[in-house]
Parts: structure tokens; sequence; C-alpha cells
């Protein structure tokens, strides 16, 4: 195993020992919206400052990009490496008390996603990732399902939650995928829907919106484990457009099929 990515291990366990403590006493924790539909609690700062801890403490001179605290250099300001950071994908199920959130780690070089960490605290699932070296469910190694059409493929989703410009556009693929596909689901929580494309549970996945630390975890294990990841125009600028297409080859191809009619000049890729 890569050492980055043992380092990466270490600080999600610690994260995850934070949260699932947190998570029997939910009532008591202090929550904050961020804006719409968009909360913070203490839990995912507490989650948050022990990941980069972890990793300051082994690689100090990388950078890092958290979804709490933003973007902040190493001690090499020159650094290309870069950590992308979500300490709890899924914190308004959380709240909530649904069992579906992860913590989601990756390390980015020269702009190319080389490790990834997506733990699911609840179910005690951990995923990992090396570029080139395959991807892994608890050390066992996964693949992306074998599925060849879209209408036995059960697809996963997510809804908008804070900008609402392109609903029509999302309701209409939304409208066409219930009607092409075996099923959708929208289980809260992005990069433990992208794992579980990655392993085969869901045969694809698409969303509009999100953030490079919703994707980069997730992204790498479906591409090691035989999966493709692209933008809205299939091309590979999902974690700048914050749109993303995923699945195995097959469903992938598909679902950029379905997604083109609604493509515009603001919803572009």
């Amino acid at each position: 195993m890569h050492p980055a990515l043992n380092i990466a291990i270490k600080a999600a366990r610690r994260a995850s020992q934070i949260i699932n403590r947190a998570s029997q006493d939910i009532d008591r924790i202090q929550v904050t919206r961020k804006q719409q539909s968009d909360f913070v609690t203490e839990v995912d700062r507490a989650a948050e400052a022990v990941i980069i801890e972890t990793l300051r403490e082994a690689y100090p001179e990388h950078s890092i990009l958290a979804e709490e605290s933003g973007r902040s250099a190493g001690r090499d300001t020159g650094s290309e490496y870069e950590w992308i950071i979500d300490p709890l994908d899924g914190t308004t199920n959380f709240i909530h008390g649904v069992p579906q959130y992860a913590v989601s780690i990756a390390l980015r070089h020269k702009g190319v996603l080389t490790q990834a960490v997506v733990y699911d605290t609840v179910r005690n699932e951990l995923f990992t990732a090396s570029k080139g070296a395959g991807a892994f469910l608890n050390d066992r190694r996964i693949r992306v399902s074998r599925c060849l059409k879209l209408e036995d493929a059960l697809i996963g989703t997510g809804f908008p939650y804070r900008a609402f410009e392109h609903a029509d556009a999302y309701l209409g693929i939304f409208r066409e995928l219930m009607q092409k596909s075996a099923g959708m689901r929208r289980p809260g929580s992005a990069s433990l829907d992208l794992a579980w494309v990655a392993c085969g549970r869901f045969d694809g996945f698409f969303e509009f919106g999100l953030s490079p630390w919703d994707m980069a975890g997730g992204a790498l294990l479906i591409a090691e484990a035989g999966g493709i990841v692209g933008d809205l125009a299939g091309e590979t600028s999902y974690l700048d457009s914050g749109n993303i297409i995923a699945g195995n080859p097959k469903v992938f191809a598909q679902l950029l099929q379905v997604v083109a009619p609604f493509r515009s000049a603001a919803l572009n890729a």
C-alpha cells in the first residue's frame, strides 16, 4: 500500500471516531446553516481538524483543499501535491440520524488524482484506491458492474439543493431516466454514491453542482475499478464544472446520450 494512502486511512479512521461518538447523541450537536439546505456542524469541523492534523504530521509540505476551511498551502508553497477533504459528506443525513454519510480524502499530484479513501463510518466500509493499483473495499478488490443496458441499470443521483438554475434540465434528465432505467436512487452522500458505482451497487451516477471534495475520492475509485468518470460532455473537467456522470463503460455512454439534449450554453459540461 502506498504510504500516502496509509496516512489517509489513518486520518479517515481518526475522523470516524469523532463522527461515531457524536452520532450517539445527535440532539446535542450544534448545527449552523451555511446557506439554503447546506449545513455544517461542530462534528464536521472537528473531523476536518483531525484529518488535517494527521496529514500535516506526515506531509507538512503538501497543500490542502478542505470543505470547511478552504485551501491552505503547506510548508512548500509551490507543492505539486494537494489533499482534497470532505470530513463528513452527507451532513444533512447525519443531523437527521439517517445512516448514510462518509469521510472522503483524496490526493492530487500535478492535477491528477493518485490516492483515495471513502470511509462509510456507519457500515465500517473502507473504500481505497491508488492510481494504477486498483480499487478495494476492506482489502477486497472491487470492479464496476457488468450491466450492459440502461434499461437494466440502477442509477444514483443527487437532487439540487443549493443552486436551482438548472433544475428544469435536471428534472428532464430525471424524468427520462425514470422511464429508461431499472430505477433511481438518491441516498444523499455523493462520495458514497460514487464508491457504490465503483463496487457495482450502482451501475451509474449523475449530479450537478458538486464541489471537488464531493467527487475526488469517489472518482478515482471508479477509474481504478474499471469505470469511467466525466463531465456532462464526457470530458475530464468534472472537478472544475461540478457536474459529473459516472458508470461502467456501457452505462456511462448511455447516460451521456440521455443528458446530451438537456445541455445548454449555461449547462455545457
